[in-house]
């Protein structure tokens, strides 16, 4: 393979790369600017994704050898169904829940990381994980003191936030490395 068709592929991959990460920032902001529509998005693909998880325990039930693991297994996909289904037929009742569950995530992260940073804290980077730890404590505090009245835009202004920074980190990657591209 010729040099050239190496540099000609990797040009096109980094224009899509460039493409890529202006959509993450166009999605980002309009998530931050209509943030109950892009919660409402999150909920909808967190019940697709249980209620495909349900199909998945549902089909591997059939492949269980014992009468336990069947149960089990249709157990458990009832209970995806179950969810996912409710997610979607509520879905404003659903973001109240998943953002309740972002909020008890955040809460036993911080914890955790504090733990950890107080265990690394003679090393480099300790006074970061405690930093991130702090910040993690806050937002999980913040969340939990101001739900269910703001479910509907908690979820929508993180991930756009994180969509954000995702596509600006993206792009600032994908320049730099068209910046290489173009020395060779």
């Amino acid at each position: 393979m010729s040099t050239n068709s190496t540099a000609l592929r990797e040009r096109k991959s980094l224009g899509w790369s460039v493409g890529i990460s202006l959509l993450l920032i166009i999605a980002g902001l309009l998530a931050i600017a209509i943030p109950w529509v892009a919660g409402i998005a999150v909920s909808a693909l967190i019940a697709w994704v249980l209620i495909l998880s349900g199909a998945g325990h549902l089909l591997f039930a059939f492949h269980t050898r014992t009468f336990g693991g069947v149960l089990w297994e249709v157990a458990l996909a009832i209970l995806y169904f179950f969810v996912g289904g409710y997610l979607l037929l509520r879905p404003v009742a659903g973001l109240t829940a998943v953002t309740l569950m972002l909020a008890a995530y955040l809460l036993v992260e911080g914890i955790l990381e504090l733990i950890l940073s107080f265990q690394l804290r003679s090393q480099s980077g300790g006074t970061w994980l405690l930093l991130d730890a702090i910040v993690t404590l806050i937002l999980a505090l913040l969340i939990w003191r101001t739900w269910p009245s703001d479910s509907e835009w908690v979820i929508g202004t993180l991930v756009g936030i994180s969509m954000l920074f995702s596509g600006i980190s993206r792009l600032s990657f994908s320049l730099s490395a068209r910046q290489n591209v173009k020395r060779v």
